[in-house]
């Protein structure tokens, strides 16, 4: 497995330790996790797969 280097906050380093103590997790298993489930967002369209899911219906009263 390749490694990276990435420059981080101060304070997101320490919420990412906060965070993988809290899941009982290495930092790096919690950037990896963290990196698949945005490739699968953006794989899936991201918040935009929603764009006009509305268009076209009734948006209830004072129409």
């Amino acid at each position: 497995m390749p490694r990276i280097l990435v420059d981080l906050a101060d304070e997101d380093v320490a919420w990412l330790d906060r965070r993988a103590a809290a899941e009982g997790k290495s930092r790096a298993a919690v950037l990896r996790d963290a990196v698949a489930a945005y490739r699968a967002e953006v794989q899936a369209g991201g918040i935009e797969r929603y764009f006009g899911i509305w268009q076209g219906r009734s948006h209830g009263e004072g129409e």
